[in-house]
């Protein structure tokens, strides 16, 4: 049975913490019945989040009728649940809703959810839950699967949708890709990988090199990048997977206006031209590598705005550049099908 989902994120309506509900509605609207949320009831997503068009923002469960899951559709730093939440996830629960998590607080570790769902039957489906074990061995990847991976130069910022884009713009183009999800909400988009992020440190590597071997069927990956080696929090899942996925290619993404580290404010962002040469040096230690272009997340901008910065970036760097959402994804579908053709030769 296909699920109709009812996302929650009451009371949280931004692009960052609300990115887990915005790109489900974005991605997957076929999906979705409705959100809940108490403060913007009665208005639609398209008014709230600026996208999904019609579908509903409701107050209550029983103003959704046909669903049969409960979205947890935010993606807070440190991932847990809103205390306030608890009776919600509690109602779905007992109406026989299955209830979807990807937060870091498991939802089958809690002992008051556990029982009310061995009540109802309702399912408890942890999201970043893994059984990973295994170290990288470093070797078994097919020549000929190109793997391209987005990187940044902070987190939060794009790295999944400059991901998705891509790798729908090369099936346009009749390429076979495919979209190598490494986070919670790119599974749920996707319908698979792996919770990067919640990997024991010592397997970060082996998991990203499973996810490349468990693919490397399709002519191109594009493998969603996690956190950035230049936030002090997050490095380190970064850095694993760099080396895990070991790219051919990289897609630089960052957003405009943003100058501090996310959740950090007091540390500033370093310069593109920087975080270009560090993330090709760092990626080469495993496997010769290079950027390939720039993904320009100009979301808080006009057009006008973000069509100059483009033209500044392209200019600086040397390199393609383009917002997938605004400009579409082709000028780095493009960059990707050269690199392609350089290594052939």
């Amino acid at each position: 049975m296909s699920r109709r989902l009812l996302i929650l994120t009451d009371g949280y309506h931004d692009s960052h913490t609300a990115k887990t509900a915005i790109n489900v509605i974005r991605y997957k609207p076929e999906d979705v019945v409705a959100v809940l949320d108490r403060q913007a009831a009665g208005k639609t997503c398209q008014e709230v989040f600026g996208l999904g068009g019609a579908i509903p923002i409701v107050s209550r469960i029983d103003e959704a009728p046909g669903t049969n899951a409960l979205l947890i559709g935010i993606a807070p730093p440190g991932g847990k649940i809103p205390p306030p939440w608890r009776p919600i996830v509690l109602e779905a629960i007992a109406r026989g809703l299955d209830v979807i998590s990807g937060l870091h607080d498991f939802l089958s570790d809690d002992p008051e959810f556990v029982a009310a769902a061995r009540q109802s039957g309702a399912k408890l489906v942890d999201v970043r839950k893994n059984d990973e074990h295994d170290v990288a061995q470093c070797r078994g990847f097919r020549e000929g699967c190109l793997r391209i991976h987005t990187v940044a130069n902070d987190c939060s910022l794009g790295k999944m949708v400059a991901s998705v884009e891509v790798a729908r713009g090369l099936n346009c183009r009749g390429v076979d890709a495919k979209f190598v999800a490494t986070g919670q909400t790119g599974i749920l988009i996707e319908g698979d990988g792996c919770p990067i992020d919640r990997v024991i440190a010592d397997f970060v590597n082996g998991a990203a090199e499973k996810l490349v071997l468990a693919n490397q069927h399709h002519e191109v990956l594009v493998i969603e990048g996690q956190g950035s080696l230049f936030h002090p929090r997050y490095s380190g899942v970064t850095f694993g997977l760099l080396h895990g996925c070991a790219p051919d290619g990289l897609i630089l993404c960052y957003e405009m206006g943003r100058t501090t580290i996310y959740g950090m404010e007091w540390i500033p962002l370093a310069p593109l031209d920087w975080v270009r040469r560090f993330y090709e040096e760092a990626a080469s230690i495993r496997h010769p590598c290079r950027v390939i272009g720039v993904a320009i997340n100009g979301g808080r901008f006009s057009d006008a705005e973000v069509s100059a910065e483009r033209d500044r970036v392209r200019k600086w760097l040397g390199l393609p550049a383009c917002d997938v959402l605004r400009h579409g994804p082709d000028e780095l579908v493009e960059a990707v099908l050269d690199l392609k053709r350089q290594l052939k030769k």
